[in-house]
């Protein structure tokens, strides 16, 4: 998928993950310079808890995912802030990556991620919504469980190992979303889809 802009950071993992870590734009997480997202002061901040939390092997420019994807709403490096009009053109982009990635988790960073996420992918109402309340929370959406994350850049004191512990007792549990259909099909072997 190539979208219509001449410089942008593509999503970049795991094709099969199970955690897929959604934030704005290069802009406000990074990757301009190295092509990878989530690679700017905020963004290793990131890093740093998500391979606390055993989500990344390594950190860096170039991190070693472990069942983990990265994207952004907008992917193109933009020249201001994008605006409404601009994340709605990218809307149909991150949606086909969303839905082809097929995580269990998703990991919505920042507010207008978190905002987006819990609008299009759970039944939530933003309006009202404190969105830094949710930081390190489980949330069910339609199909996925969503942990919204605090913007990096404005963590206090404990969001970070927070966030870990949060990611460590998730992980223990069986946080997979997945149906059986193997009724639908001949014989008695499961079919689980995402």
């Amino acid at each position: 998928m190539r979208p219509p802009c001449e410089r942008f950071v593509p999503g970049y993992g795991d094709a099969n993950a199970h955690f897929h870590v959604i934030g704005d734009h290069p802009g406000v997480h990074g990757g301009a310079e190295t092509g990878v997202p989530f690679t700017n002061d905020a963004g290793r901040r990131l890093q740093r808890a998500l391979h606390d939390a055993g989500l990344l092997r390594t950190t860096g420019d170039d991190p070693e995912v472990e069942q983990t994807y990265f994207s952004y709403l907008h992917t193109c490096v933009p020249t201001g802030e994008p605006t409404d009009d601009d994340y709605a053109d990218m809307e149909p982009f991150f949606d086909a990556e969303l839905r082809a990635i097929a995580a269990h988790v998703l990991l919505p960073v920042g507010e207008r991620a978190i905002r987006h996420v819990l609008e299009t992918c759970t039944a939530r109402k933003t309006a009202d919504l404190d969105v830094a309340e949710l930081h390190a929370t489980e949330l069910l959406g339609s199909g996925w469980l969503v942990m919204p994350i605090r913007e990096p850049s404005a963590w206090i004191s404990d969001d970070a190992s927070g966030l870990v512990d949060a990611i460590h007792r998730l992980r223990e549990t069986d946080y997979r979303r997945e149906s059986d259909l193997g009724r639908f099909v001949a014989g008695n072997d499961p079919y689980l889809v995402r």
